[in-house]
């Protein structure tokens, strides 16, 4: 079911392809993610000639698929952790959709239970779709969140949270944490780790470094302004097979050019076209536009290392982006199974370090066969914001501590295989940071960018942001050149529910 109240974006007008322009453009886009794939793809099916740039030797950037080898030889699946393929992720699905029209290679979870560091439990299971019902059901049903919680809710504080529009809903919370603002609205503290804290995690941040504008919109996105519900889909086998090579191949048969374990060094002005992108190789490619893709870090690089892109004002913004605190994902291939009835995916709260505990053999494809071969089990424990770069093995046994206290059965399993991947390279969305983060628009003619840290005024988050941004920079191209680009979808940029809207209205009057 599709929400019958999404909004559409139409397509920028013009003609239906590239081939009407007198000289076909030629683009490089620089990041094979979920951005630069979106990218690439939108550009390619208007005739555009597209050169892709990927540093590592597979797509997907965070979202990407490798194969490891455990000591015995055996070739194993492996990834940076759980994604969850929301029905609201409209954009990204279409982008999907490429290479697997009906959806095929994505399952259904039913359920994403948490637990607290007392054993109380909430589930997404159940719950109605509709808006607001759906969060109300949620808070009532909660162990955490009584109805005497609800009366002492401070209406004033809360009232943007229930009527959210984008970008809107920046000017009034973006300056403030969401720590605080959970705290100004009387959000009883119990409740946190098991509703809000949940989506602050999603950032890779604790509550206190994340805006309290990020955390309205996740919850206008995942709750009030949707009505697809909680209920995701996983890729049912590794990220590489089930989604990135089927897709690199559609582009390949589009005419693009992929060109992996490559990056792009610099960006310069001129040439015979209107751009020079100098590559890793040495090489240096002219094109009549370039899209950068890449992450926080290699956008940083670019930049830096380009004095000719931009003016000042854009040159700061982009070296003030910043990254969340690093996170860690444990995989384990165990010689014993877990109990039965274990759901794939386990949310956490208050049980630092972990975050997530993800059986991983009882949806990827890869790890089911593993399992059933060696008569064990598959898992992830994932740590979301561990503040300072931690000592990996400490980490780890902490990690490991807390999967033995909440799935015991696993503490007498013997440890075949284990992979400790650290990283910090998500974007940071940290109080104030809004206004002065960069578009997809930027100063030089023919440069775009495209990311899940990129600024985009729509009501989209995490992957959907990442595709929505790369869609979009394909666009404003198309655009320049006169060809038609490609309609968007989101949820509902504000409040959908009139009465919310005018209780919020009411209450900020009153104030």
């Amino acid at each position: 079911m599709i929400d019958g109240r999404r909004v559409t974006h139409p397509a920028p007008d013009g003609a239906p392809h590239a081939k009407a322009s007198p000289r076909k453009p030629h683009v490089v886009v620089v990041g094979g993610g979920v951005a630069g794939l979106a990218a690439a793809t939108g550009l390619a099916e208007r005739g555009v000639s597209v050169e892709l740039l990927e540093r590592q030797e597979y797509l997907g950037g965070r979202v990407g698929g490798w194969t490891d080898e455990l000591a015995d030889g055996t070739p194993v699946a492996n990834n940076r952790g759980f994604h969850a393929f929301f029905r609201q992720y409209y954009n990204l699905r279409a982008l999907l959709r490429r290479a697997d029209p009906d959806l095929e290679r994505l399952r259904a979870v039913e359920d994403y239970p948490l637990i607290d560091g007392h054993g109380r439990r909430d589930t997404f299971r159940g719950l109605p779709k509709t808006p607001p019902w759906n969060a109300l059901a949620f808070a009532l049903r909660s162990p955490t969140f009584r109805v005497r919680d609800l009366v002492r809710l401070n209406a004033v504080a809360a009232a943007p949270l229930v009527a959210v529009s984008v970008p809107e809903i920046y000017d009034q919370l973006d300056e403030l944490d969401a720590e605080t603002f959970l705290t100004d609205i009387n959000f009883p503290a119990a409740a946190r780790h098991l509703a809000f804290e949940v989506f602050a995690r999603s950032f890779f941040a604790r509550p206190e470094r994340l805006s309290a504008a990020e955390l309205a919109t996740m919850f206008h996105i995942y709750f009030l302004g949707s009505s697809e519900g909680l209920v995701f889909d996983v890729a049912e086998s590794n990220f590489d097979t089930a989604l990135w090579e089927p897709l690199g191949q559609y582009l390949i048969s589009q005419g693009v050019r992929l060109r992996t374990e490559v990056s792009a060094e610099s960006v310069s002005v001129g040439g015979t076209r209107t751009l020079q992108v100098h590559d890793s190789t040495g090489r240096t490619v002219d094109a009549d536009g370039v899209v950068l893709a890449a992450d926080t870090a290699g956008l940083q690089r670019i930049v830096a290392a380009s004095p000719g892109l931009g003016d000042d004002g854009w040159r700061r913004q982009v070296s003030q982006l910043r990254t969340a605190p690093p996170f860690a994902v444990q995989r384990l291939w165990l010689d014993q199974p877990v109990d039965t009835g274990r759901p794939a995916f386990l949310g956490t709260g208050g049980l630092a370090p972990i975050d997530n505990i993800s059986v991983v053999s009882n949806y990827e494809v890869q790890s089911a066969e593993w399992a059933r071969v060696h008569h064990g089990s598959v898992l992830e424990v994932h740590s979301y914001s561990v503040g300072e770069p931690p000592e990996a093995d400490e980490l780890r046994q902490r990690m490991l501590g807390r999967l033995y206290q909440l799935y015991p059965e696993t503490a007498t399993a013997r440890i075949v295989g284990e992979t400790l991947l650290i990283r910090d390279d998500c974007p940071l969305f940290s109080p104030g940071a809004f206004a002065d983060r960069p578009t997809v628009d930027t100063p030089t003619g023919g440069l775009m960018l495209a990311g899940d840290g990129i600024r985009i005024d729509l009501p989209v988050a995490l992957m959907e942001r990442a595709a929505t941004t790369g869609w979009s920079a394909a666009n404003r191209l198309l655009s320049g050149w006169g060809v038609e680009g490609h309609t968007l979808h989101t949820v509902p940029v504000g409040g959908r529910s009139p009465v919310l809207r005018w209780l919020a209205g009411r209450e900020g009057r009153a104030s």
